[in-house]
Parts: structure tokens; sequence; C-alpha cells
């Protein structure tokens, strides 16, 4: 006889890697309940899309969060609810840390009250800062040089300590650049305002921008640009269906990188995307951004030998056929 697998509240599921993975979850066969405020996800995709429950609302609403554990077998957290713009960050890091570390200690808490002790993070690379080694490895140093990176940070140290006093196992996943859609077409990148170079590229290839800008061009690089490591967003998404299966099956808290291991640089990512497309898609040369280090790409070991992953997507051209077949569809 079939063991039923436990019910998985994934907050912040409308969004862009949240309802990727939430698909990836209902795949193999666990039921969901989607906690989104839809400030920026996506009510039309949940409900087309995915046969989770959707409960608006946040993670700072300790009496939601308490009727939702209640009312619903919950047994483990998946946590995507966060903001994620670091230049908004800098702007206005009182928002992020009340959302991005005060709903989290909200969410543990309500946890804890539930007796619900498996958690999976939405971390990401930033903690890092500028890369002392590359490929980074989970040991390098921390030294987040935004209020978004540091809100996650906190998350973190928040988790080691709530694994030392409560005996909360967690997953954290440190995030490179998240990029591509479902192959199949059902979900895929939808941010407003969009600042991610993948989507920014293709709106330009669909006549809705002018031209992409490239921010420097004289980095310690083969081609002048920077290099970044992008993750197609299902491989992400199985990711953390493994992260689950592994708490589930008593794995200990762990924080692991999700990348390739290998990078593209900005002007490879635009040429793909002339490639895929077929559109001139103009490009402006500008002055560097500042805090953009040269190169970010992470390694991949960890989740390898940990969790058995590996990417089914490691090279560019299908991230950006996927996202490309995505964006026709949603902008055209």
């Amino acid at each position: 006889m079939a063991v039923s697998k436990p019910t998985i509240l994934v907050t912040g599921g409308a969004g862009y890697i949240g309802s990727h993975t939430v698909l990836a979850l209902e795949a193999a066969g666990y039921p969901v309940v989607i906690l989104d405020s839809l400030e920026y996800g996506h009510r039309d995709l949940v409900e087309q899309h995915l046969k989770a429950k959707l409960i608006v609302g946040s993670t700072c609403d300790r009496p939601l969060l308490d009727h939702i554990f209640a009312t619903h077998p919950i047994g483990t957290v998946m946590h995507f609810a966060a903001y994620i713009a670091v230049g908004e960050s800098v702007q206005a890091p009182g928002k992020y840390y009340h959302n991005n570390v005060v709903g989290t200690l909200t969410l543990l808490e309500a946890m804890l009250a539930a007796n619900v002790k498996r958690f999976v993070f939405s971390s990401t690379c930033a903690i890092y800062g500028p890369p002392k080694t590359v490929p980074i490895p989970e040991d390098h140093p921390a030294n987040p040089i935004s209020p978004y990176a540091t809100s996650k940070l906190m998350v973190e140290y928040m988790l080691k300590d709530f694994d030392a006093a409560h005996d909360l196992k967690a997953v954290a996943f440190r995030y490179f650049n998240a990029a591509g859609a479902d192959p199949q077409g059902r979900l895929g990148e939808d941010h407003q305002p969009e600042t991610h170079l993948i989507p920014l590229v293709l709106l330009t290839a669909l006549g809705k921008r002018p031209s992409i800008s490239i921010f420097g061009t004289d980095y310690d690089t083969p081609d002048g640009t920077c290099i970044r490591d992008y993750i197609h967003v299902a491989d992400l998404a199985a990711a953390h269906v493994q992260g689950v299966d592994y708490l589930l099956q008593g794995g200990d808290s762990t924080f692991i990188n999700l990348g390739n291991g290998n990078g593209f640089s900005v002007r490879e990512v635009i040429e793909t995307a002339r490639q895929v497309t077929g559109c001139d898609i103009p490009a402006v040369e500008c002055d560097r951004r500042p805090g953009d280090p040269p190169r970010l790409v992470g390694s991949g070991d960890r989740a390898r030998q940990i969790l058995g992953w590996q990417p089914q997507y490691p090279d560019l051209t299908p991230i950006m056929a996927h996202a490309w077949h995505w964006h026709q569809r949603r902008h055209r």
C-alpha cells in the first residue's frame, strides 16, 4: 500500500520560482497549499495550471498562519515569500527586513507551535558578496553588500539557531541566476518591474523595449562583460523536491548552492537570444553598475553529493528557448 505524502505549505507559490516548484511537487505526488500575498504573484497562473489551494495573505500574519496549520495537515514548509529587488532594498531597507526577516521569524514560530519541523528556504548566492574564489563553494565567507542579501543571511543564522534549540531541520538553497520557463510553456518569468537580463533581452526581441543595456564592457573576462551562472527554473524546482525528500528521510540541516558551475557572459546571453529568436536585439554599451562583480559562478558539488541533483538544462540555448516560448505567449 502506497504511503500518502505530506502536504507542503509553499509561501510565495504564485511567484516565478515558487510556482514552478509547486508544479514539480504536484508531479511528484505532493499535495500543496500556497500562501501568497499576490503583490507580485499571479493568481491566473495558479488557477490555470496548478491544483494547489491558494490562500491570499502574508507570512507576517500570525493568526492566518495558525489557522492554516490548524486546518491543513502541513508536514513541511517551503518558503519563497520575499522581496528580491537589490536596488530597492538599498532605498527601503526596513521594507526588506520586515518582510524577509520578520515574516520568516513569524512563520518559524507558527511552525513550532504546530509542531512542523521541516523547512526548505529560498536563499541566495548574494550572501557571498564579491567572490574570493570561483566557482563559489558553500564555505565561502559571507559578505552581503545589500539589505536584500543581508536579510537572507539573517534567516540562515535563524535556521541554525532554531535547529540547535528546537530541532527544526532546514535546507537552505543559495540560488545563482534563475532563468527559463516551464518546458511545456505553462509557467514562466513575469516580474513587474522586470530587472533580470534574459527576460529583458526577450522583451527587446518582442519590441517591448528599444534596446538592451550592457553595463560594463571592460571587465577581466574573455569578452569584457560580466559572467553569471544561469540555472533553469525547472532544475531549481527539481532540487527543491529533492530537498523535501531529503528532509523526510531524516536529513540534517544543510546549506546548498544551486548553480550549474559554469557561467555565460552578458554578450553570450544576447547572442544566444538573437540565435533563438531570429531577432536583431539592439544592444547599448553603458558604464559599469556599482557592485557588479566580474564573475559569479557557483559550485554545484554539494547538491550533487547530498541530493543526487543533476541539472537537465545546463546549456544556455534551451534555457533561452523555453523562456522565449513563454514570453511569446505571455507578452504578444
